[in-house]
């Protein structure tokens, strides 16, 4: 294995009726007064919302609301936040509700800091993160592990760049999953929530020059119970065991664990999602699933080797392409998209994508690998 350091300092309070120590956790590290985030109106339906309001009372707990975050959070929203948390003197950021808004909480965590005219130089990775405030959640989509990393992604309004933030200063001080508040997640947003799973631990798998065994068993493990999962959820919403085991899957997957002790490699198939999500606003995941079948296809030319092992582990299959294909045919089984025609984008999608992949691969530091032709390359195995 290479060498690593493994820090995580999130606490992490799972299970049945934890939602409801919210206000007590945050009064233990000193906040008094806090921006509460959420999206649109689904917290409220699944009476979160007044759950939450009654804890952060009971311990007296001040709060502004900022609600309205989109499924890709936008810089322009993001910015209001930080304007409202500033005015309101906040000195922490709860966000309930999924990745998006978990993310949308950590940018503005550093916004709130850094100024507004500054904040998007450190999503162009122009200047080091040295300090946010405190970010705490509650999740009600397990997809993302925004819960218990420092990483956040937000889309430019103005410019289509989707880009990410990453620092330790960014994880969450705790994490709340009660997987009871995922019961209703609609059936199409668990299928992209498996799919980005999928996606986060499959990317140093492939795309590193050297893969420690035990990374790739617990990889490939993680992989196997997001499908068994998925599947028994998408069967029965309300599978308490079923949406537990899923929920930490998806933690496990991007809290660090799984990404420790490669050489090399990167988030390949994320750099490409990015570039259509930002350009279309099509779900995360559904931008996943149109492009890791492709990205495999080209990749795979490259590095048989852990595509081959990936086939017989994960799908009992002897061939690198059995198992690209098997992926394939388990993302339409759960009816997340495969191609640019099912998202309902045409050829000019893909070129279009492919202009601002490279863009993109400038700030992420992936040029070498991609240029417009190659990328097109790429994405035109998507198409169709």
């Amino acid at each position: 294995m290479e060498n690593f350091v493994y820090y995580n300092p999130t606490e992490i309070y799972f299970g049945r009726g934890q939602e409801e120590k919210i206000g007590e956790i945050i009064k233990k590290h000193g906040v008094k007064k806090i921006l509460f985030l959420y999206g649109r109106s689904s917290i409220k339906k699944i009476g979160l919302y007044d759950k939450v309001v009654k804890s952060l009372k009971e311990v007296k707990i001040e709060f502004i609301e900022h609600g309205g975050v989109k499924p890709n959070p936008i810089l322009s929203h993001t910015l209001e936040g930080v304007r409202k948390a500033k005015e309101f003197g906040a000195e922490a950021i709860l966000g309930v509700g999924g990745g998006s808004v978990v993310d949308e909480a950590k940018a503005i965590a550093l916004g709130v800091i850094v100024g507004e005219e500054e904040l998007w130089s450190y999503f162009r990775h122009e200047k080091e993160i040295k300090e946010a405030l405190p970010v705490f959640d509650i999740l009600t989509l397990a997809a993302t592990g925004t819960e218990m990393n420092g990483n956040a992604v937000i889309t430019h309004d103005e410019t289509k760049e989707k880009l990410y933030i990453s620092s330790p200063l960014l994880c969450p001080k705790a994490s709340i999953l009660n997987p009871e508040l995922t019961f209703t997640v609609p059936k199409e947003y668990q299928a992209y929530a498996a799919v980005d799973v999928i996606a986060h631990v499959i990317e140093l798998y492939f795309s590193s020059d050297y893969c420690p065994k035990i990374q790739a068993r617990f990889i490939e493990g993680l992989i196997k119970t997001v499908m068994e999962t998925t599947e028994a959820i998408l069967e029965n919403p309300k599978d308490y065991q079923a949406r537990a085991e899923f929920m930490w899957a998806s933690t496990l997957a991007l809290n660090g664990l799984a990404q420790i002790g490669f050489k090399g490699g990167g988030f390949h198939n994320h750099l490409l999602a990015h570039a259509i999500g930002g350009l279309y606003d099509l779900p995360h995941g559904a931008c996943l699933s149109i492009v890791i079948p492709a990205w495999m296809k080209w990749w795979c030319a490259k590095n048989p080797s852990p595509f081959e092992r990936f086939a017989k582990e994960v799908f009992g299959l002897s061939k690198a392409e059995e198992g690209i294909e098997a992926l394939k045919n388990w993302f339409k089984k759960i009816g997340s998209p495969t191609s640019f025609k099912e998202a309902g984008l045409d050829e000019k999608a893909v070129e279009e994508t492919a202009k601002i992949t490279v863009q993109i691969a400038l700030v992420w530091g992936l040029e070498k690998y991609y240029n417009f032709e190659t990328t097109k390359e790429i994405l035109m195995k998507a198409l169709s």
